[in-house]
């Protein structure tokens, strides 16, 4: 199995899930977040093929966020207009991501990680 890797390199719990993979054997392509922004369409795939709400895409813990008062805009946003903000911006987005054929997962929670990678 490979996967999509979707990373900060200097982010630190994108640095532990990246060994985590190579730990595990789990072929990835890494992807610099910043470098190579998911796309408005990119985002809505795997929105829908996550079956996470939608805040779990975004960086709710960066400085981004917080200067752009995003935490008393987001309920009003809907989806879509939540896609474009975040295709403008890497620092936005949740990371690290990983895609599977058949699955999204944002953030780094090992025992999610285990169940969906059959680890």
């Amino acid at each position: 199995m490979s996967v999509l890797f979707i990373e900060y390199p200097k982010c630190s719990t994108c640095k532990k899930a990246k060994a985590w993979l190579s730990e595990h054997g789990i072929a990835f392509d890494a992807r610099h977040i910043v470098e190579e922004n998911p796309t408005k369409e990119e985002l809505s795939r795997w929105h829908e093929r996550s079956g996470l709400g939608i805040k779990r895409f975004v960086n709710t813990s960066g400085m981004k966020y917080r200067e752009l008062g995003l935490k008393d805009k987001l309920p009003g946003m809907t989806e879509e207009e939540v896609y474009e903000l975040l295709a403008t911006d890497g620092m936005l987005v949740k990371r690290p991501i990983i895609v599977g054929e058949d699955f999204v997962l944002t953030g780094f929670k090992e025992a999610e990680w285990k169940e969906k990678l059959n680890v």
